[in-house]
């Protein structure tokens, strides 16, 4: 069955930018811990286990197959009715049926949560079509799932139209024994005037996911006072305008991604390692008419940041708006941020003249990756002069140790940047430049372009230029983003030399080797 059909609407009934944001999120949902293709086999064998270690086999069953094992003997349905089970609605669909079964599967899922006395560990629900006048059958599950201690709970709904669609019921904020929570496709209760429940609150939550909510500020605001063991959130799809205002004390990782996010304000969150704002006309959605301001205000502890756009991002650092020619001071740098991506349009005069202010606030930046935009209309161009005349940026001159520049359109503008890291950067070790195969129109001008900046007087003492060809449709990827043992988030360390050849004048294949 199509990964498309188990979630609702068919991606063709969808104008394109809400099924990419829904490829985006679904593709991302947490994956069942347990696997429909394994079978029961030497039950005999097994049966020689003792309790323990067959709860432990009972529960890593898909909860079709755990159930089945209460028939094999008196020991076994002792053993299901204890086991913390694993509960994911595609296992009940028939084979090679979609969405059409949904009633079906919606029972099937009623009948499940009503006849298991134990717990449940992982719950996916993802195949019920759930309509307003269904939102009793949605209560029932939410009460049942709180009262059985679920841990990792996956819940979406049919995708859309969101407007019309139905509200989470509050018994959710009871479910206190959530690890991971991820809500897809819902209307968010308002809980500034519902009536919630008195234990209100996720004590044990560490992971939540947000995709295609309909939201405000003080939702946010709410889940983020009640959940104060949260370490990563992330936004996806975001059907409001939301200002999100991070305070928190347990927060190391938020993401907004493709998302209508107005505000992202970091007020108070002292261990808060990675800020991931990703979204714009370059990764499928079209160009907001407001400009994102992004404020940071208290995060000593923030490694990793981006994608900023400088000239459409407004940056904030403390009180101070960073507008081009903003003077260094010690209130506007924020210096322990150690890898920073960018996103611009470098034909775009105004957002290339907000480039240098924006590095200067990260002045021990050392991993640098820039996603160079296509401009439709340039407005001019920055030659090097620009930059000589800028002075130093310190991140540039004493920190840079690896740049990574995809998306080369072999823009002037781009070559003075480039140019300008190769003369003063004294640490880098590469500069990674990714071409796209095919796609120049004019292909010897990209060649005179590259040998100058080999032949540059590099700061750093030799050529550090490696090209490469465009691997990833999207630089980006939630999970990646959201694993905090990652280094490299943004791709910028994990490259290897491509090997090039050119064809000259004559039709002769000529190997360059590996650049």
């Amino acid at each position: 069955m199509p990964a498309e059909m188990r979630h609702g609407l068919a991606p063709d009934t969808l104008d394109p930018y809400k099924n990419f944001v829904l490829r985006f999120f679904y593709s991302f949902l947490l994956q069942s811990p347990v696997s429909t293709a394994a079978s029961l086999s030497c039950v005999d064998r097994v049966s020689l286990l003792p309790d323990d270690l067959l709860r432990r086999v009972v529960s890593r069953l898909p909860a079709k197959d755990g159930a089945r094992t209460a028939v094999l003997s008196s020991r076994w349905r002792h053993l299901w009715h204890s086991a913390p089970l694993v509960l994911v609605d595609t296992h009940l669909l028939p084979p090679n049926r979609a969405g059409a079964e949904s009633r079906a599967v919606t029972a099937a899922v009623s009948a499940a949560l009503e006849a298991h006395p134990g717990g449940f560990d992982f719950v996916s629900l993802t195949c019920s079509f759930i309509e307003r006048a269904d939102r009793g059958v949605l209560a029932r599950w939410v009460r049942l799932l709180a009262t059985k201690g679920v841990g990792d709970l996956v819940l979406v709904n049919r995708p859309w139209p969101l407007p019309r669609g139905v509200c989470l019921p509050v018994g959710l904020f009871s479910c206190a024994s959530l690890h991971r929570l991820y809500l897809g496709a819902w209307l968010f209760p308002d809980t500034a005037t519902a009536t919630l429940p008195s234990d209100a609150g996720f004590p044990n939550l560490r992971e939540l996911v947000l995709g295609c909510v309909v939201m405000t500020d003080k939702d946010l605001d709410f889940l983020l006072a009640v959940s104060p063991e949260l370490e990563i959130l992330a936004v996806v799809g975001n059907q409001t305008q939301l200002h999100a205002r991070l305070a928190s004390h347990s927060l190391r990782c938020a993401q907004f991604c493709v998302s209508t996010v107005e505000e992202v304000a970091v007020v108070d969150a002292p261990l808060l390692e990675r800020l991931y704002i990703w979204g714009g006309s370059s990764h499928g959605q079209p160009r907001s008419k407001t400009s994102t301001r992004l404020k940071i205000a208290r995060a000593p502890q923030l490694r990793f940041l981006g994608y900023l756009r400088p000239g459409v991002h407004i940056l904030q650092i403390g009180n101070t708006a960073i507008n081009a020619g903003t003077k260094v001071t010690p209130s506007t740098i924020v210096p322990s941020v150690k890898m920073l991506a960018l996103s611009l349009r470098f034909g775009i005069r105004n957002e290339v003249k907000m480039l240098p202010s924006f590095l200067r606030c990260f002045p021990n930046a050392e991993a640098l990756c820039i996603e160079s935009e296509k401009t439709r209309e340039p407005t001019g161009n920055i030659r090097l002069k620009f930059w000589q005349d800028n002075g130093l940026i310190d991140c540039i001159r004493s920190r840079l140790k690896s740049i990574v520049f995809r998306e080369f359109h072999g823009h002037e503008n781009e070559f003075a940047f480039l140019m300008f890291v190769a003369e003063n950067a004294e640490a880098l070790e590469r500069m990674v430049l990714e071409l796209k195969l095919g796609k120049y129109a004019a292909p010897v001008e990209i060649v005179i372009k590259i040998k100058a900046l080999e032949s540059a007087k590099w700061a750093s003492g030799s050529n550090k230029l490696q090209l490469t060809f465009s691997k990833f449709p999207s630089a980006w990827n939630l999970a990646r983003g959201c694993d905090l043992s990652c280094d490299d988030p943004f791709l910028c360390l994990c490259y290897m030399p491509t090997y090039f050849e050119m064809r000259d004048s004559s039709g002769q294949v000529k190997p360059l080797g590996y650049l």
